[in-house]
């Protein structure tokens, strides 16, 4: 009985040491310039390694993701809030919400002695991550600046401890800042309006990290149109920091964050986009700044934005973007912003041994007249505005209606005198594809492939199931002596008496394709063909295979491929070039004649077109000829060429 007393007393006396640690835990309740609200358990060990790094929340709902990833990076242990309006709600939605942390204090400032207090700056020493609440960022930069607790918040990242901070924030964490010193909130027109006016309060020497150094921020991005604005701090900016015998390694940068989105920083520079919808963060590099002064509009050439959504890659400290959601061109002119239209389209019907001998002046007439008839489908949808994946079929759609070329109608016959047809889209920007094999009724196979990547989970589907699927959709469906032509049936005789001796050599190797680039960087290719004359039943070759006929990925290329389909698959020819591109670094005619020799070494003819992310096509042929077509937003009259020694014209 008397050791149960014993006991009973020591727990009792346990628990009144912890409640009396707890009651002086909330009985600090403010300092000087302050009030301080806690929830959790201050007095608990951090239970797991805490790691440096960076959150920039753009200001909206919380992308849960990334604020799991920041409490994560502390350690699962003590966050501490600093903000100067508003009260408890972010240690709230930390501790009820993202969940997985020790204990969240919030520091709500109200005089600049705050930043001086030995108790407040002990506390921010001991805290395994400091998040910055939104707000207006004059008070953080009037209350802060130039304070111990700036030095702390420095010693903070320095240390090795992760960094967040939403909407106000996020906009104080680049090494220069729209500081709102006014005691308003400037709008693009107004910044644009006068970018080295007072309206325009940068704010340099703050926060101070080697991450962030170059990079000035921005939140609540496309949703308050804040894209002029950033562009006029970046200016200014670049203004302020000028001297006359430094030299920088590289210029200021723009990185504005989504209302929508959260981007997460590792200690080595990469980042991630994290959106509960399809926020992005928009990176804004580079123009050329013209008659620049004091109470003159903006005049600034050539700014490229790159937008950086949930499956880019990104590193802060290269500014090198993975699968851009978006790249872009903007011009501000006295003022006003305005999107550059830019755009590209390529097309290909087919490579073979194209000789001019082989072709009367008639016919190569009407393949060029058939190539410059899908060049102007194409461009007519990039003109308007549409889509490089909207410009890619209708171009297709073009050449596969056209009964010269070896896709649809007019397309090579197999051995047992049936007509198989094979197409293939895919969407650099998403990466999704749509693949239809051996169609045998459906007019426009291309349609029936951008079917299967809309409207499926799936990528190929092929023989019955493929048309079945096709009627399905409502796309036209036609008897299958539609495809026939007497050309095509007279191949098929001339290759049964001995197979490729006598299949006419300007139809070698027939298959149609286009890639594009739109005004928003997007990427796509497309593919249509009905394969080899006298190919075995069930024979499929490379179009609709994604990485070998067609392949499209944001940043790197897009390419369609013809040829034997046998090497193009062995070899994966589309996603080679891309690869060559993003890995070795290769410029586009590069990465594409190095593919097509390497499919020639181990016996492949045929020819690809592709192009980079800057609309740039390349033409690669390791055979005699190809049918091929361009037109840009630069050079806006469509040019053909078919023979191998011959120049777009």
């Amino acid at each position: 009985m008397r050791r149960l007393i014993l006991t009973f007393g020591f727990a009792c006396l346990a628990l009144n040491l912890g409640n009396v640690a707890d009651a002086a835990t909330k009985r600090w309740t403010g300092g000087p310039g302050y009030k301080t609200f806690v929830i959790g358990d201050e007095a608990k060990p951090t239970p797991d390694p805490v790691k440096g790094g960076f959150l920039l929340s753009g200001g909206g709902d919380w992308a849960l993701d990334a604020f799991r990833w920041f409490t994560a990076h502390s350690g699962h242990g003590h966050i501490v809030v600093l903000r100067a309006s508003g009260t408890t709600e972010s240690q709230d939605e930390f501790y009820n919400n993202v969940k997985g942390v020790t204990s969240v204090r919030t520091f709500l400032f109200t005089d600049r002695k705050a930043a001086y207090d030995a108790k407040l700056l002990a506390a921010i020493k001991s805290a395994d991550g400091i998040f910055l609440a939104g707000g207006d960022q004059s008070n953080y930069v009037r209350m802060w600046k130039g304070t111990p607790l700036n030095a702390a918040l420095d010693a903070h990242v320095a240390a090795g401890k992760p960094l967040g901070g939403t909407s106000a924030g996020l906009a104080v964490q680049g090494s220069w800042l729209y500081g709102a010193m006014d005691g308003g909130s400037i709008t693009s027109k107004e910044a644009m309006s006068d970018p080295l006016g007072a309206a325009n309060t940068i704010e340099g020497d703050f926060l101070h990290s080697a991450l962030l150094a170059d990079i000035v921020t921005d939140s609540h991005f496309e949703v308050r149109d804040r894209l002029g604005r950033l562009i006029a701090f970046v200016v200014k900016a670049e203004q302020l920091r000028a001297a006359p015998n430094k030299r920088y390694a590289r210029p200021l940068v723009g990185l504005g964050i989504d209302e929508a989105a959260a981007m997460t920083v590792e200690s080595d520079g990469t980042a991630r986009v994290h959106s509960n919808t399809d926020g992005h963060a928009w990176l804004v590099q580079g123009g050329e700044v013209h008659d620049l002064a004091v109470g003159k509009p903006l005049n600034i050439a050539n700014v490229h934005v790159t937008g950086i959504g949930k499956t880019s890659t990104f590193n802060v400290k290269t500014l090198e973007v993975g699968l851009p959601a978006f790249t872009r061109i903007y011009d501000v002119k006295d003022g006003i912003l305005a999107k550059r239209v830019h755009w590209s389209l390529a097309i290909h019907g087919g490579a073979g041994i194209i000789d001019r001998a082989d072709l009367t002046p008639e016919t190569d007439a009407a393949y060029r007249g058939g190539l410059s008839q899908a060049l102007k489908a194409g461009q007519d949808v990039l003109e308007k505005g549409g889509t490089a994946l909207d410009a890619t079929q209708a171009a297709v759609r073009v050449l596969e209606d056209n009964p010269l070329f070896n896709a649809g109608k007019g397309a090579a016959i197999a051995a047992d005198g049936n007509v198989y047809l094979d197409a293939a889209v895919m969407d650099g920007a998403t990466q999704k594809a749509g693949a239809v094999a051996a169609l045998t009724r459906t007019k426009n196979p291309i349609l029936a492939a951008r079917a299967v990547m809309d409207k499926t989970r799936h990528v190929l589907l092929a023989g019955e199931g493929a048309d079945a699927f096709a009627k399905a959709q409502g796309l036209e469906q036609v008897d299958p002596s539609y495809f026939h032509t007497p050309e095509r049936e007279q191949m098929l005789v001339d290759w049964k008496k001995d197979h490729q001796a006598m299949i006419n050599p300007t139809h070698m190797y027939g298959t149609v394709g286009a890639v594009a680039v739109d005004s928003d960087g997007n990427l796509a290719a497309a593919t249509s063909t009905g394969g080899l004359t006298g190919k075995q039943w069930g024979r499929i070759g490379d179009s609709p295979l994604i990485g070998a006929g067609t392949y499209a990925r944001n940043g790197d290329c897009a390419v369609s491929a013809t040829g034997t389909g046998e090497f193009f698959i062995r070899d994966s020819a589309g996603r080679q070039v891309c690869d060559r591109v993003r890995w070795n670094h290769q410029g586009i005619d590069a990465a594409a004649n190095d593919t097509i020799m390497s499919i020639g070494s181990i016996g492949g003819d045929g020819g690809l077109i592709a192009m980079d992310a800057s609309g740039k096509a390349s033409f690669a042929i390791n055979d005699l000829g190809m049918y091929r077509g361009a037109v840009s937003s630069d050079s806006p009259v469509v040019q053909t060429a078919i023979y191998v020694d011959e120049t777009l014209k």
